[in-house]
């Protein structure tokens, strides 16, 4: 556990925690939270990541001013019992592929160096619980993981998938549950209550004002994912314990089945563990199918080719929002150079490959044709030609010509370039 805070995490408390039971309860943790150490080591996490302002409106880089004067007065308010956490600003960002929009709540920064604080506390007694099909938001776990278990389960003939969707997950964990869940745990009614103010800060949108959250936990803080991943864990155990291959992020999860009785079973399984814990099934993205249907996680989608093997591909979700961030680069009225123009590609041309790069690659070279494309109308409007880029500039543009100036492709023969 080299991720630990090891001015929390002392080598006693560790070495207590390996020799603890599931069932053990941990007391006196509370003056861990409000140690300057510990908010000192939240907030430089706070700063590298710089995120938007909360409601205050202070910035990262406002708070990293006045760096030792904001820990000192945050460890004083923490040890006096006068913090209050303020509401979350709500924003909403786009669904690609749809018209939906994702509330996301954006806490203070203050808030986000105690929620980190707060994490760095709990993490290593929940880590010690959490089963190894879930993948989500974990320390040494990574999506990629998840699908290098989804493809293996394949390899093995598991090609039923029960494809799950929670409704509205963040936003519908039920507090009183999550509290209770916690606190089988934790037995520090300073450290639970702190939890309960960050449920009960509610919400703050422009134009309407505070809204109290009844339920939930904020996409966009520091201990939501931690807290999501808690009120699931007894779903993994379940899944775990009668013998179901499941693979899970976040809330997002998939149960591997070798047969439709078994993919039936698991769903009416999972069917009554979330109604029995205030949670909604998403009535038409849940469903039960096969390989030789299709099926979505995590970006990728999985399929049968005509020789009978499985291949994936970027879902159709992915390739839209690549396609609008590449959209806002390469409108036809862009000016400048066009090693410029390349020069902003390329950084999300290359993080989209590193996680994409194992798809089928003439899905990738698809996406490649579709980009020089965009690159080839800004040239063809600059001189004065109407329309979309065609062959004649495909003669005087050819592929080799972009590759000169540095731009980079996804189709690539070898996956590790």
């Amino acid at each position: 556990m080299g991720w630990v805070d090891r001015s929390v995490w002392t080598d006693r408390m560790l070495q207590r925690l390996a020799q603890s039971q599931q069932q053990t309860k941990w007391f006196a943790l509370w003056d861990k939270v409000w140690r300057e150490s510990t908010l000192f080591n939240a907030s430089l996490q706070v700063i590298v990541n710089h995120g938007s302002a909360g409601v205050d409106r202070q910035t990262t880089g406002e708070f990293k001013a006045k760096w030792a004067e904001e820990i000192h007065q945050l460890s004083e308010e923490l040890r006096t019992g006068i913090y209050q956490p303020l509401p979350a600003r709500r924003v909403y960002i786009e669904k690609p592929g749809t018209i939906e929009l994702r509330p996301l709540g954006i806490p203070a920064v203050r808030d986000r160096v105690v929620q980190g604080a707060l994490k760095s506390v709990l993490e290593p007694i929940y880590e010690r619980d959490f089963v190894a099909h879930s993948y989500g938001f974990r320390p040494g776990k990574s999506a990629q993981q998840a699908l290098t278990r989804v493809e293996s389960l394949l390899d093995s003939g598991h090609e039923y998938i029960v494809d799950a969707d929670l409704k509205g997950y963040f936003d519908s964990i039920p507090h009183d549950r999550l509290m209770k869940l916690l606190s089988e745990r934790i037995a520090d009614g300073a450290v639970l209550g702190l939890i309960q103010k960050y449920l009960d800060a509610g919400v703050l949108e422009e134009g309407k004002g505070w809204e109290r959250s009844a339920s939930g936990t904020p996409q966009g803080s520091v201990i939501s994912p931690l807290l999501a991943n808690v009120y699931l864990h007894p779903l993994d155990v379940m899944m775990r314990d009668m013998g179901r291959e499941m693979v899970r992020y976040a809330d997002d999860f998939v149960v591997m089945c070798r047969s439709q009785e078994e993919a039936e079973e698991a769903l009416r399984e999972i069917q009554q563990w979330v109604s029995s814990v205030g949670l909604q099934l998403h009535p038409t993205k849940t469903r039960i199918t096969t390989l030789g249907e299709g099926f979505e996680f995590l970006g990728f989608r999985y399929l049968r080719n005509r020789a009978g093997q499985w291949i994936k591909v970027p879902r159709k979700k992915s390739l839209l929002k690549l396609r609008q961030r590449i959209r806002e680069k390469t409108s036809r009225l862009r000016s400048g150079p066009m090693e410029v123009i390349i020069g902003a590609l390329n950084p999300t041309l290359k993080g989209w490959y590193g996680y994409f790069r194992h798809s089928l690659p003439s899905s990738l070279e698809a996406v490649d044709g579709w980009i020089r494309q965009r690159l080839r109308s800004i040239l063809r409007y600059r001189r004065k030609r109407k329309g979309m880029s065609r062959g004649r500039e495909n003669v005087e543009y050819p592929n080799c010509w972009f590759q000169d100036r540095g731009l980079f492709t996804l189709f690539r023969s070898d996956p590790r370039t």
